[in-house]
């Protein structure tokens, strides 16, 4: 089984997906346990001096200006993962929660948060013998770190809450007792150190960034599927247009479109058409696709930094004898980054509900009314399109931007926050949006193939048309659609659709 090793600097984000959804083995490198307990043994003598230090000898937030006596200072531990195991909702997925420990993880593994070793082992030991504790969503404004939700994390640690142990739910302290998983007695500042960070909401975007960047793929197989079956011309996608315009995503996406669309009889026949030009929706998509590329690949470069970054307060630097309070813990560069993301996420369903729109319009597409034969007694792939529309039309909704509101929490001492959860919560409901929107687009590409020759479509078309046909037949008379939606998602969610056709292309973009 592949192993990930935590070294608190070189994660990958693709390594996150692996541990969530693969249950890849993890480990701590022999140099970031050194560093571990070299910065604990340098804590240990600080608290030991006396000397004030934020959430190990004091409270917290507004209460930061009491000191805490020295024989309550692991009882203040305690308290904090107690009084802030304050979500509510539904529970975050076995797969966002593993990420999210491996992150939290990954942090402590840095050597600057001041925890012993026995923390960073139990929590990777937790995902060894997957112990998943039950985290509820919201909670979180994404300031002073994801408080709530970590804490309910931490609870299970120390033997509270609950948590499911090989599809059990259980106690928190069954579960790590039938894992064989010691539990902890927190120390001093070891509380703090598990809740304090971005974790969640950067987790939460790991994973739809990734599935985001396959959709990108995906959009470009369906546009090829739509633009065949509609008689369209890949003419705006020649690299000639490409060059004057270089917008790395742009060029992307029309790459992967002359690739789908290579050796097609179908264009071929459109060719002395009298047609111009296209919707905007099959023309113009490596402009929207490419855009959509752009954004993620900014927010891939902010979760890069995000994911090996260390965000716990206060930090601790043996080597120059300082223990520092800051700001780390902040949200906003992961929030206003996975907003974009969602709005990215977004264009990529608008503009594939527009080419549905082509298809079983017959007014735009030449093809008969909804895709069916004998309309009227049929409706064919009406709804569809309506459903297409309802998701998109949701999406506007979900796409406006959390990281611009705040609201003061802790007494206004915490009177800026970035509400990143909120932000990395909303985009994956955009992403699973459009993932039915593309495989509904894909599923009406398909029927509309039905009146040309699928043979004749290009390549990657003509792959796509396999693929689809293999679960689903062509559409003759009316019948319940739903589970050929479903059936159609399952290619998109898993990647299998992007997987075949690159194997039998080679490398998409």
């Amino acid at each position: 089984m592949e192993k990930i090793y935590l070294d608190g600097e070189s994660l990958q984000l693709e390594e996150v997906e692996r541990v969530a959804r693969c249950q890849a083995r993890v480990e701590i490198s022999p140099h970031a346990l050194r560093k571990v307990q070299e910065c604990r043994r340098y804590l240990e003598r600080v608290i030991a001096q006396g000397s004030a230090i934020y959430g190990v000898n004091t409270g917290f937030g507004h209460l930061s200006h009491v000191r805490i006596d020295p024989q309550d200072i692991l009882t203040l531990q305690r308290n904090l993962i107690y009084s802030h195991s304050a979500g509510v909702g539904p529970l975050f997925s076995e797969e966002e929660v593993r990420a999210i420990m491996l992150l939290r993880a990954h942090v402590l593994a840095k050597g600057y948060s001041g925890v012993r070793p026995e923390v960073i082992r139990t929590l990777v030991e937790m995902l060894n013998r997957s112990v998943i504790p039950e985290i509820p969503q919201k909670g979180s404004v994404g300031a002073s770190g994801d408080l709530a939700p970590l804490a309910h994390l931490a609870l299970v640690m120390i033997g509270e809450g609950e948590a499911s142990y090989r599809g059990e739910r259980l106690s928190g302290a069954e579960a790590m007792a039938r894992a064989g998983i010691a539990l902890l007695e927190l120390q001093a500042k070891e509380g703090l150190s598990l809740i304090n960070g971005t974790q969640v909401m950067t987790a939460l975007g790991v994973l739809a960034l990734l599935a985001g960047e396959r959709l990108c793929t995906t959009a470009d197989i369906a546009g090829a599927l739509t633009l065949e079956a509609v008689k369209g011309t890949n003419t705006p996608f020649l690299p000639q247009i490409q060059r004057l315009r270089p917008h790395p995503g742009q060029a992307a996406c029309a790459h992967n479109l002359m690739i789908l669309l290579q050796d097609s009889g179908i264009l071929l026949s459109h060719k002395y058409c009298p047609k111009i030009q296209d919707a905007y929706s099959l023309r113009c998509m490596p402009q929207v696709h490419g855009a959509a590329r752009d954004a993620m690949a900014y927010v891939r470069k902010v979760l890069e930094v995000e994911v090996n970054a260390a965000t716990d307060n206060p930090l601790v630097f043996p080597e120059e004898d300082l223990v520092l309070t800051g700001g780390n813990f902040h949200g906003q560069p992961v929030s206003l980054a996975l907003d974009l993301l969602g709005m990215g996420l977004a264009e990529l369903g608008s503009i594939s509900e527009r080419r549905i729109e082509n298809l079983v319009n017959p007014t735009l597409s030449h093809l008969p009314a909804f895709l069916v034969e004998r309309g009227g007694l049929n409706s064919g792939y009406m709804m569809l399109q309506v459903t297409a529309a309802a998701l998109v039309s949701e999406n506007k909704i979900l796409a406006s931007p959390a990281s611009i509101d705040s609201i003061p929490t802790s007494a206004n001492k915490e009177d800026h926050v970035s509400m990143g959860p909120i932000a990395a919560r909303k985009a994956r409901e955009i992403l699973e949006n459009v993932q039915r929107i593309l495989a509904i687009e894909l599923l009406c590409g398909a029927q509309g193939l039905e009146f040309s020759d699928p043979k004749q479509a290009g390549r990657g078309a003509r792959k796509a048309y396999e693929m689809i046909r293999r679960e689903v037949p062509p559409l003759v008379e009316d019948r319940p659609l739903y589970r050929e939606i479903e059936a159609c998602l399952r290619l998109v969610r898993e990647g299998i659709i992007v997987q075949e056709i690159r194997r039998e292309l080679g490398e998409l973009s």
